[in-house]
């Protein structure tokens, strides 16, 4: 069976350079003699792997040495819990941007471990922009201020990080991550799950600036502490070894790509694709205020329900897959990850023009 064009949200589209090997390795991983699978995590033979990962990842992003990268389980929303109970002991209070569902999980989430302060809310139009920022309202003594980069669900994305001052920026970059360049000095803590951008769900990257470590609530879990994390070299417990193999594969596809950089100006070209012609369209609309959109996520309607149940239907048959938006958004959205090639976006426009002629 030929492979479809795959603009699922997340576990999303891989790209096949890193499918291809890791379909050469599965049975024998250089000269170990064994799958990554079936490796010891404490072996030299993973070691390698996994601290090949996180020199790729400093590299492309030029992490500085003051921050720690953390592959972690649990996927993002568990750091929904253990950003606060690592960073609110502080203070007690932190403050959020609420630009969509995972950010609202994440203030609640927060809000069982200390005060949460929300700052500015999209929530009145359906999270359909990004809410420009009062300083007034921003709380100095916060332990911490919280952005979702990019909304997923809402195709949204920051343009512009808030000036935070001394309180420590955290992002979660779960859908935006290595897909354009990111001054991550800017930020005390980065968390993202990699299933979006990075590689298959069950690895979760935290990059965190060392003096935000050792400083969870007394409570903490030991598996929840980051400077446990830190210490261990992720390798506290077994790691999700096979995900964190198959991120470095992904990161040595984007270095040879070119880097970040290389890969946000092929991230523009295909959004531009696909926003001008919506913005041409009289049958189709983007959902989301032009100044917010996002590069990876563009969710648009027609205004017909009916109308939108057959184009998803109708795409699928001819293999653009997973295309049907979020339920409270409706509609569709195409995820256009690293990892979609621009030919995809390009087929996916012709279809769209051709299903508006005929409809």
């Amino acid at each position: 069976m030929q492979r479809v064009y795959n603009f699922s949200a997340g576990p999303s589209v891989l790209p096949e350079p890193a499918l291809t090997k890791a379909a050469e390795e599965m049975l024998c991983c250089g000269d170990s003699g064994m799958g990554v699978m079936e490796m010891s995590h404490r072996s030299k033979a993973y070691e390698a792997i996994i601290q090949g990962a996180e020199a790729l990842l400093r590299e492309l992003m030029d992490i500085p040495d003051n921050y720690k990268v953390l592959f972690l389980q649990g996927g993002a929303s568990s750091q929904f819990a253990m950003v606060p109970l690592n960073l609110m002991g502080r203070t007690g209070k932190a403050d959020f941007v609420v630009t969509g569902q995972w950010a609202k999980k994440a203030a609640q989430e927060a809000a069982r471990y200390g005060v949460v302060n929300t700052v500015a809310s999209s929530a009145d139009a359906v999270f359909n922009y990004i809410p420009a920022l009062d300083k007034s309202a921003f709380d100095p003594d916060a332990s911490y201020f919280h952005i979702t980069s990019n909304n997923t669900i809402y195709g949204t994305r920051y343009t512009e990080l808030p000036d935070t001052g001394n309180v420590p920026l955290v992002s979660d970059m779960s859908s935006l991550i290595l897909s354009e360049t990111a001054e991550v000095s800017k930020y005390g803590l980065i968390y993202a799950g990699a299933q979006k951008n990075m590689g298959p769900a069950g690895v979760t990257v935290v990059i965190v600036r060392e003096d935000l470590l050792g400083h969870a609530m007394e409570h903490t879990p030991t598996m929840f502490k980051y400077d446990i994390h830190a210490a261990n070299a992720s390798m506290y417990n077994t790691p999700p070894t096979y995900a964190i193999y198959i991120v470095k594969l992904v990161l040595e596809w984007v270095k040879e790509l070119g880097g970040v950089p290389a890969m946000q100006a092929l991230n523009e070209e295909k959004a531009k694709l696909l926003y001008d012609f919506l913005d041409g369209s009289s049958m189709f609309k983007g959902t989301v205020v032009k100044k917010d959109r996002s590069l990876m996520n563009i969710p648009f309607v027609t205004g017909d329900d009916a109308l939108n149940d057959k184009f998803i239907k109708e795409a699928k048959a001819n293999g653009f897959e997973n295309l049907k938006g979020h339920r409270s958004v409706g509609g569709m959205r195409a995820s256009i990850y690293n990892a979609m090639p621009k030919a995809g976006v390009a087929a996916l426009v012709e279809f769209m023009k051709e299903f508006e002629r005929v409809n």
